[in-house]
């Protein structure tokens, strides 16, 4: 499988690299779980300063509702009930919620660290239908600044990295204010970095506007843009999980 290593300033850069370089350079083969064929690599996406404007991509499914209640499944765990009913078999936020403090002890007691893992693969990945797709986040304060790396077995490029990749910087940063240092690079890993065939017009459709279109109309800035209107977006998803949790 070929190896890209791409590198932006913000994460839409980033992304938006990663894509064009699956769509470029990326091998079609079967994927036999999913009784379809794939294009594949695999893939280093380096956003040098996460928190950079523009952040937000606007190629990606969604809009800031599906952002923001990504980000609150995945930080503060809106949807954990969904194991206690049967539903999932896990989610992101209960298999890494109690390794989060260990993180902030570990980098207090020794900023130059290398022990400051979260392992969310669990035995009850092997053999199951639907393992995790995350394996691992690993921090480090670097030059004074934190830093994260994240490793993924598999991540859906057009329909998941990028929201993956936002909410695991959101984070970074929760960490990085409760050590009280600023926020460094992030590094996000996928061993498989792939676009099934039904969304291969998808991923030529994004390649092109990547191409054809300025920066500023294939992006958004997130503060003052964007985080207003995920903030306001909060209520309806609460009212939801509400609903959801009744049923």
């Amino acid at each position: 499988m070929k190896e890209i290593l791409v590198t932006g300033d913000s994460l839409p850069e980033a992304y938006h690299k990663a894509l064009s370089a699956l769509e470029k350079e990326g091998e079609t083969g079967a994927c036999e779980d999913w009784g379809c064929s794939q294009k594949e690599v695999s893939m280093t996406m380096v956003v040098e300063h996460p928190l950079a404007e523009p952040m937000i991509s606007r190629l990606f499914i969604g809009g800031p509702a599906e952002l923001e209640q990504y980000r609150m499944e995945m930080l503060d765990g809106i949807l954990d009930f969904e194991i206690e009913k049967g539903n999932w078999k896990y989610t992101y936020h209960d298999r890494i919620k109690d390794q989060i403090p260990f993180i902030v002890e570990e980098l207090r007691r020794s900023p130059s660290s290398r022990r400051a893992v979260i392992t969310v693969r669990t035995p009850e990945d092997m053999g199951s239908e639907d393992p995790a797709c995350m394996q691992h986040l690993q921090y480090f304060i670097r030059d004074g600044k934190l830093e994260c790396k994240v490793l993924f077995r598999s991540n859906d490029a057009c329909k998941a990295s990028f929201m993956n990749a936002f909410a695991i910087i959101m984070l970074q940063k929760r960490i990085a204010d409760e050590l009280d240092v600023p926020m460094g690079a992030y590094c996000h890993r996928a061993n498989s970095y792939h676009c099934y065939e039904k969304d291969f017009d998808m991923l030529k459709g994004y390649v092109k506007r990547i191409e054809e279109d300025d920066a500023e109309d294939i992006t958004f800035e997130y503060e003052g843009d964007w985080k207003e209107m995920m903030e306001d977006a909060r209520p309806g998803i609460l009212s939801q999980v509400e609903i959801l949790k009744k049923q």
